[in-house]
């Protein structure tokens, strides 16, 4: 699994140009689910997401998580994150998991945040969207579940 997290100052998506989403200050959150994923590794990587401490504090120092700024979160699913393109130019998908298996696991992350009480965001699982950020520093983290939780990583 792999979240790419970019802190925000607003953040939207757009479906056939309908507006999907919208949040103000919080994290633009790409998840990539893989076949191996199960819901223990994504609760691990929500735990980490919701308390990565990337907002300045008053001395300015990234020292402040999601909740110390009534942060929002705008998540959206995006398979491409799954692709290798160690072999040739044209990424493979095979470690993707299917639609089957990744929309409930997408689901379920959502789920998470919204019980953790973050207001939530999303596009649309598998539609092709547009998507509109303002890129806070620009700060962007990268997550994967084979460095987040090795032991639950097949």
């Amino acid at each position: 699994m792999r979240f790419v997290v970019q802190r925000v100052s607003h953040a939207s998506v757009k479906v056939d140009g309908e507006e999907l989403g919208r949040i103000g200050q919080g994290f633009f959150v790409l998840i990539g689910i893989e076949d191996a994923d199960n819901r223990e590794v994504a609760d691990k990587m929500v735990q980490k997401l919701l308390g990565l401490r990337i907002f300045e504090d008053a001395e300015g120092k990234s020292n402040l998580a999601l909740k110390d700024v009534d942060g929002e979160l705008l998540l959206i699913s995006q398979f491409t994150l799954c692709g290798d393109a160690s072999h040739g130019n044209r990424p493979s998908y095979i470690h993707a998991a299917r639609p089957e298996t990744a929309e409930p696991m997408y689901d379920h992350i959502v789920d998470s945040c919204r019980r953790a009480g973050y207001k939530v965001e999303t596009g649309r699982f598998g539609a092709e969207m547009k998507c509109e950020l303002l890129n806070d520093g620009p700060f962007t983290i990268w997550l994967d579940s084979a460095d987040i939780c090795p032991k639950l990583h097949k």
